[in-house]
């Protein structure tokens, strides 16, 4: 059966207020703290991550689903503007669309804060099998926040694996701290590549006492590739036995918000298109690099030639 798309992303969408940087800690009592920059953008990991992969050349559908209100039509409108299919992002008539701040810090770090809406209730019900069984890939996102659909994955990944689809799994944060062990469990063995950053890379490994390698390595006894983004020391991909690493390209970051799942559209691209790891790696990393450049996560991501002359530019030809 032929593919009608290059990428399936399940996963979140809704729109992000940046405001930042602060110089000092957030004070409440009423307090109002001036900041430098603020931005209404595009956000949620699954829609930066959809964005990415279609800046990239690739055919790209998001699954999801948004409120019935002006930031979903915004969400909406902001993907088909980017080249995303959105036909499969079901409108919810009674929960709000979901909706992020995000606040900024001058040495990089930020918190992030979400009104979760429509992502309680997105499920296995919002992922149409068509979708599943007419992708090259299928990615998901935001494992956390939508509960639903994270406890239908390993039936939805395995409809695209028997169909012949390569599929990742992005879980970013757990505002809950637990982690969910077993259920990951569960999941791991349908996931291809798993792309945690260092920090979530050790709590989904339940060892925060471990080395980076070491909660990676016992990740990828589940079965995925573990990939791990580690931000300014760049990225290492572990199968359980090798190591590959890649130092990234030199930035000078603006706002550091959605990187890591630029890195996942350009690993995704990379691998897509046949290359090697190791040279996925590396092609990974320049696009979340690149996509440093602008406030907000879908402003600055880089197409294809932009990436390739970022890693020709630092002695990386591909």
């Amino acid at each position: 059966m032929p593919h009608t798309f290059d990428l399936l992303v399940l996963g979140d969408a809704n729109p992000d207020v940046v405001v930042g940087p602060l110089d000092r800690p957030l004070a409440f009592g009423q307090h109002e703290h001036l900041v430098p920059t603020g931005l209404l953008t595009l956000g949620g990991s699954g829609a930066i991550t959809a964005c990415g992969a279609a800046r990239l050349g690739l055919s790209v559908a998001i699954a999801g689903r948004i409120g019935d209100d002006d930031a979903g039509r915004f969400v909406r409108a902001a993907l088909a503007d980017r080249g995303v299919d959105t036909s499969a992002l079901r409108v919810d008539p009674s929960l709000p669309t979901p909706l992020t701040t995000v606040l900024t810090r001058t040495d990089g770090d930020r918190a992030i804060v979400t009104a979760p809406g429509t992502l309680a209730v997105t499920g296995p019900d919002d992922v149409p099998e068509e979708l599943l069984t007419r992708s090259r890939h299928v990615h998901a996102s935001s494992y956390f926040l939508m509960p639903r659909l994270a406890r239908a994955l390993p039936a939805l990944l395995g409809i695209a694996r028997a169909a012949g689809a390569t599929t990742s799994l992005d879980t970013n944060d757990d505002p809950a701290g637990r982690w969910d062990p077993g259920a990951l469990a569960a999941v791991l063995p349908t996931v291809d590549y798993l792309l945690p950053n260092a920090q979530e890379a050790r709590a989904l490994a339940g060892s925060p006492a471990a080395t980076t390698e070491q909660a990676a390595a016992r990740l990828a006894g589940h079965g995925p590739v573990v990939v791990v983004k580690d931000g300014g020391a760049g990225a290492f991909a572990h199968d359980g036995e090798n190591v590959l690493r890649t130092r990234g390209v030199p930035a000078d970051p603006v706002d550091t918000v959605g990187a890591g799942d630029s890195f996942d559209a350009g690993l995704i691209a990379a691998l897509l298109a046949g290359e090697p790891l190791a040279r996925a790696l590396d092609f990974a990393a320049a696009c979340g690099a690149l996509s440093t450049r602008a406030t907000g996560g879908t402003a600055a991501q880089p197409t294809r030639d932009e990436a390739l002359d970022a890693l020709a530019r630092n002695g990386k030809n591909q």
